[in-house]
């Protein structure tokens, strides 16, 4: 069993879920903007919930979510970003930590129990004090390089409500349970009148509630217009707690357009979606439970948290005494990523053995960077490495090569450099901190040549870093949870 984690801007849901979608055990708490109170409501929740049966913890959390990383990129009326949840309850609670969109997990319980079930393409719109969404197509999340799916914000009036994103009239500023309640206040309504009686009243006539009623719906539809002539669903589906009234209110905006004709359905599973998806996706990432579903050919089908079985690695490239290593070790502490520099694996030997000659040295080095590959290609298949080299002193093949059988697919340059007479006053200040077999003070006026003609490799995403200048860690790292987890 897992716990399931449903964030939302009004409540924090949490719950102990079974294998099969079950909730065995349920807590509420009310909500709040402040992250650190949110942390603490959570893992009080956790603490009343957790029993050695659970194995896995799934956070489903709004605004941008980088699943892969684990890492809350942004957020609305809850912004977690600053707070590291995932790696937060994990250490507090022990056990391993999903973490998703909570529009995302919502779907993946409608796929599994709820109206989804037997659809290949979905679109989900979760409507709440915000609006999230979900795309799934050929059974599978959409993610771009990472946060794909961002339905609520898309314009449906540019000269609209400011929205927390930062632009205009995205439909989360006119259809969500927060716009609800400006529209009623707009129209002298009282605040305690609820969506049931606004239908009640639309019914008998009155005009007042209609117009709310058109006024919310309407942008609705032309959002969910556009997303089905973006991705040609099989099924749109309304979901969070006013997914039902929202469904119902669309009767008011029907679509027009014949091409961009989609069944729409509210879904089945209410504010249980959260917590549900969110337990299925964090027992469905450890591999032994993955497995034994696979094994057991489980009637619960979750395709949508298949497990991500790509090796990456960080390649931070630089010439002798450009700040690599500075950089490299900044982005390991971080991110929590292993680090392989050539240096680290070379001195050693060249401590043992007293040194040698620069020919000895230039061997050392290709075997040194041999090992490298060799450790990476024995790391766990979703290993993501930072490698600290000079990348070009050897033959881009041979790179290749070693990027081949290591099994790496994806990989992402940082590129450090400065000037001539900048890397020779490094190089010229760290002679004596070197074990000797490194070129010593005959090789600078080489490098400051190197310097004038060194180019990055120019594989995949670069990112350009002038080591004279402070390095900016959070912009490399918030570069890097948008480049290295790109959609595979």
């Amino acid at each position: 069993m897992a716990i399931g984690i449903d964030i939302g801007g009004t409540n924090l849901r949490a719950a102990r879920v079974s294998g099969t979608g079950e909730i065995l055990e349920r807590i509420s708490e009310k909500s709040a903007p402040d992250p650190e109170l949110v942390l603490s409501r959570i893992a009080e929740m956790v603490r009343r919930l957790d029993c050695p049966e659970v194995a896995a913890i799934g956070i489903g959390v709004p605004g941008r979510v980088d699943a892969r990383l684990g890492a809350v990129l942004s957020g609305g009326y809850v912004n977690l970003a600053s707070a590291s949840p995932a790696q937060r309850l994990e250490s507090l609670a022990g056990k391993p930590v999903v973490i998703d969109n909570d529009c995302n997990m919502a779907l993946v319980a409608e796929m599994a129990l709820g109206a989804a079930r037997g659809h290949e393409s979905i679109v989900m719109f979760t409507i709440g004090t915000g609006i999230g969404g979900a795309v799934v197509q050929d059974r599978r999340i959409v993610r771009g390089k990472g946060t794909a799916g961002q339905l609520g914000h898309i314009t449906v009036d540019r000269s609209g409500e400011a929205c927390v994103c930062g632009r205009r009239g995205c439909v989360e500023t006119t259809s969500s349970g927060t716009a609800l309640g400006r529209h009623i206040a707009r129209a002298g309504l009282g605040p305690d009148i609820s969506v049931d009686q606004l239908f009640a009243r639309d019914a008998s006539g009155d005009p007042l509630a209609r117009g709310i009623l058109e006024a919310w719906a309407g942008p609705l539809r032309a959002a969910i217009d556009t997303t089905v002539a973006m991705f040609d669903p099989d099924l749109v589906l309304l979901g969070g707690g006013l997914g039902l009234a929202a469904h119902r209110a669309l009767a008011r905006a029907p679509a027009l357009a014949p091409w961009y004709q989609c069944p729409v359905e509210a879904a089945r599973l209410g504010d249980d979606a959260g917590v549900i998806g969110a337990g299925l996706q964090a027992l469905v990432a450890q591999p032994a439970v993955a497995q034994l579903a696979a094994a057991q050919a489980s009637p619960v089908s979750l395709p949508t948290a298949r497990l991500d079985r790509t090796r990456r690695a960080v390649l931070v490239n630089g010439i002798p005494a450009s700040g690599k290593s500075t950089v490299s070790r900044g982005i390991a502490e971080r991110m929590g990523w292993p680090l392989l520099a050539l240096d680290t694996i070379k001195n050693p030997f060249l401590e043992v053995l007293g040194g040698g000659d620069r020919e000895f040295n230039r061997i050392l080095g290709r075997a040194s960077y041999q090992a490298i590959w060799s450790v990476v290609g024995e790391a766990p298949a979703d290993a993501i490495f930072v490698i600290d080299a000079w990348f070009g002193f050897q033959p881009r093949q041979v790179l290749e090569d070693h990027l081949r059988s290591a099994g790496v697919e994806q990989t992402a340059e940082i590129w450090c450099h400065a000037p001539g007479e900048v890397l020779a006053e490094r190089y010229r200040a760290r002679l004596n901190q070197r074990p000797a077999g490194h070129p010593g003070a005959a090789y600078i006026p080489e490098l400051i040549e190197l310097a004038k003609r060194a180019e990055p490799l120019r594989r995949g995403p670069l990112l350009d870093v002038d080591t004279t200048r402070p390095i900016a860690f959070d912009a490399i790292t918030q570069w890097l949870q948008a480049t290295i987890a790109a959609d595979r």
